[in-house]
């Protein structure tokens, strides 16, 4: 199998090549309570999440998305100055995951999708010349690891389905083309606004506080979805996940899934104007002097 150019492959600052393997190789591994190297990985960790992982973790929790962003990740940039992922957060002034005990991991049935790929690596690879991703696998093989000598032969296929990945590819698959499109895209489609970062980080991994900005009025003054419909995505959060990753694909992409109501813009325009007159009333009574200099596309802003 043709092996990509290495700047191809999510693992940039890894020492460790990893090779490209197919669904059907069949691999020598097993972790075990009891090898030697048991919680070596768990103790010096770099663990992305995916928005599903999120989902699992803080229901697992009984937490409010919110709070376990606060508690349990920190964000990074996927690509300077655009859309934020998310790593757990180890322990305090240590590299050791929080949810890690001697025993084990204590979240072991809603771990995240990279602790259970372990030591195979999914990769989502759109090329140039291609319209929709590619799902491949590779194989990372570090040198602490021993449960590459265990005498166990199982192909990465049955591997998946041993690890339950399955439910994290098909519901992690709408975000994965979010950021594979971003990054394929880059300058072409412009950089995005601060809102439609803040959009991302919400839709994608606060899922309680977007639960709360579909639920409110202005949403329906602006989408036209049915009751139905509505019903639907606010029904399961799953469903609200993937609405998320439709309305970005829209307001990041201008990918229409979601019907706009015909005076959208109307109202909404004539709110702004509303405003607009307001600030206009108040800068006026307000010594030019006294306003600072902001946005420099602020209509209020005063110039000397």
């Amino acid at each position: 199998m043709q092996q990509p150019d290495i700047n191809d492959f999510p693992f940039p600052q890894s020492p460790v090549v990893p090779q490209l393997v197919e669904g059907d190789k069949t691999i020598q591994f097993q972790c075990r309570k009891g090898i030697k190297c048991w919680n070596a990985c768990c103790s010096n960790i770099d663990i992305s999440l995916t928005p599903y992982d999120v989902l699992r973790l803080k229901n697992h929790l009984n937490m409010s998305s919110g709070d376990f962003l606060v508690k349990y990740t920190v964000p990074y940039e996927l690509e300077p100055g655009g859309i934020a992922g998310i790593k757990l957060k180890p322990v305090e002034e240590g590299t050791a995951c929080q949810f890690m005990r001697p025993e084990g991991c204590s979240v072991y049935e809603d771990r995240p999708t990279s602790c259970r790929y372990y030591p195979v690596a999914l990769l989502s690879m759109r090329r140039q010349d291609e319209t929709t991703d590619r799902t491949s696998y590779a194989m990372v093989q570090e040198a602490h690891c021993l449960g590459h000598n265990e005498p166990r032969s199982i192909t990465v296929n049955d591997y998946r389905k041993e690890q339950g990945v399955e439910i994290y590819d098909e519901l992690g698959r709408g975000w994965r083309q979010l950021i594979l499109k971003k990054k394929s895209a880059g300058p072409t489609i412009g950089k995005p606004t601060d809102r439609s970062l803040q959009l991302f980080f919400m839709a994608c991994y606060d899922l309680d506080r977007f639960r709360q900005f579909v639920e409110h009025p202005s949403f329906r003054e602006v989408y036209d979805l049915s009751d139905t419909e509505m019903s639907q995505i606010l029904g399961s959060e799953p469903e609200l996940m993937q609405f998320g990753f439709r309305l970005l694909r829209q307001v990041m992409f201008n990918e229409p899934s979601i019907a706009l109501k015909a005076d959208a813009y109307d109202k909404r325009l004539s709110r702004k104007t509303e405003r607009e007159a307001i600030m206009d009333e108040i800068t006026a009574k307000i010594p030019a002097e006294a306003i600072r200099h902001g946005d420099p596309n602020d209509k209020y802003e005063i110039k000397d």
